[in-house]
């Protein structure tokens, strides 16, 4: 809430079935969940172009942190989403993040991996089954969206 406050936004990412939940939350942070009310900034960042290009020009570890760097300031959120915590990936956006003094929450499963301990705020549903981990993923974010609608107008 202190980020959105402030003008602030928050970013997410994620691969797979992971991005389509990140997807799925930043549209229900910006546009509504249950109830009408101010648009937040939240932003999925899954252009399949930016993906792809920087994907090819400077490597598929690079496509969330170089659109954290582009986008990310001081006391916005960086939101990612993995059910093993093993992608290079997300583990440079966390980096990217934490560089510019960002919040940075993670939604795990299994043990955590790699991202275990490297995030601010962790939400880790301990299941080595993927659609489990998915499933509770988004119990924890839409939880979380009526946790904030509650406290906006």
């Amino acid at each position: 809430m202190r980020s959105w406050n402030a003008s602030g936004k928050a970013l997410l990412c994620g691969n797979g079935g992971s991005a389509c939940d990140a997807m799925h939350f930043a549209e229900e942070l910006c546009v509504r969940f249950e109830k009408n009310r101010r648009a937040l900034g939240a932003m999925a960042l899954l252009d399949p172009g930016i993906l792809t290009c920087c994907g090819n020009d400077l490597g598929f570890e690079r496509v969330f942190s170089r659109r954290v760097e582009a986008y990310g300031r001081a006391g916005d959120v960086l939101i990612v989403m993995t059910t093993s915590g093993n992608s290079a990936n997300l583990a440079r956006a966390v980096d990217a993040a934490k560089s510019l003094k960002m919040l940075t929450v993670a939604f795990l499963g299994k043990g955590g991996g790699q991202l275990k301990g490297a995030c601010d705020i962790e939400l880790l549903v301990p299941s080595t089954n993927t659609a489990r981990i998915q499933e509770a993923h988004k119990l924890l974010f839409h939880s979380l969206c009526e946790w904030v609608e509650s406290q906006i107008s």
